[in-house]
């Protein structure tokens, strides 16, 4: 794995072609810096005014220093464009045998559908050495899309289809993350690629995506609060972020922004869960993601669940009514 002073190490075909370009900018600039300012200082030192100098300086004309620093910019910038411009070319062409993921970014996740027909939350599965096209749209704002061990990002924009490719070259996990600000949840909009060898590939994919086998429905409730990103907006702890907490949720009467109220039962969080902005609750704004689609019922009943075991039962009577 190559890894530099400045960049992340590099885990993708285009990775190598980015770093060359940036780093021959990035030492032409150093070189020049170096010059201009250590002409500056000498000439500041030769040419300062002293006591017993009393000779103007005297302007003149230099062709062949003009034309110097007319054709040596000139031709610089000439090889960043040709660079750039044969780069940017390998990066936006994908190869016609790419597997394809179409990823959804929502606020704040990413929903990755894989060329399976699996959907994940923030975790984009890939077999290594295998060229990957993913086309991007947004269903709400602006995201971006970024991987930088692969040194590839890409607008996520609403209504519009925008696509980039990469091939990972070693087997691991690497960050996703969105590069563009998106609300208050941006931070935590963080997604893994985990690219797999071609056996891990295969047992991957031989894969049902049921509850692991002797795992109660809480505890797998537990990892989905996590992996289908719940925990960006709801926390099991009391605080308040972007959604309601999950702590003794369940059983009382929420109060809901046209000022009814409804109990947390079963229908009202798998409600929540397929149609987030039927029923928004009071204090908080309408902007989590629909998951229908996303989850299979067996999901959402686990995280039904899950939410069920975060509620202090000592508060909850009888058919889940809370105390007057």
């Amino acid at each position: 794995m190559n890894t530099s002073f400045q960049m992340p190490p590099q885990a993708s075909t285009i990775a190598s072609q980015v770093d060359d370009l940036y780093y021959f900018i990035f030492w032409v600039s150093v070189f020049f810096f170096v010059l201009v300012t250590g002409l500056s200082l000498a000439f500041v030192l030769r040419y300062r005014r002293t006591a017993g100098r009393t000779r103007k300086p005297r302007a003149y004309h230099n062709t062949p220093l003009e034309v110097a620093w007319t054709v040596i910019p000139f031709a610089l910038v000439m090889v960043v464009f040709i660079w750039g411009f044969k780069g940017y070319m390998a990066m936006s062409i994908a190869p016609g045998d790419s597997m394809d993921y179409y990823v959804t970014a929502k606020k704040w996740l990413w929903e990755i559908k894989h060329p399976n027909g699996t959907t994940a939350i923030n975790e984009m599965t890939v077999p290594v050495g295998k060229p990957v096209k993913v086309i991007l749209k947004s269903e709400d704002l602006i995201h971006s899309f970024f991987v930088p061990a692969f040194r590839v990002k890409q607008d996520a924009i609403p209504n519009r289809y925008q696509t980039l490719w990469f091939e990972a070259t070693i087997p691991g996990e690497y960050d996703i993350f969105c590069a563009e600000f998106c609300g208050s949840g941006h931070s935590s909009m963080i997604g893994k690629v985990k690219v797999l060898t071609d056996s891990e590939w295969e047992a991957w994919q031989g894969k049902t995506g049921g509850k692991p086998e002797g795992m109660e429905d809480a505890e797998w409730g537990a990892q989905l609060y996590t992996q289908k990103a719940c925990n960006t907006c709801h926390s099991i702890d009391g605080s308040v972020v972007t959604g309601p907490s999950f702590l003794e949720l369940f059983g009382t009467q929420e109060q809901l922004a046209d000022g009814s109220s409804v109990l947390v039962d079963e229908e009202y969080i798998r409600k929540s869960i397929v149609d987030p902005t039927a029923d928004v609750t009071a204090g908080f704004q309408p902007v989590m993601p629909t998951y229908a689609g996303t989850l299979s019922d067996l999901e959402i009943e686990t995280l039904i669940e899950f939410i069920k075991s975060k509620q202090d039962t000592s508060e909850a009577i009888g058919n889940g009514q809370t105390e007057n």
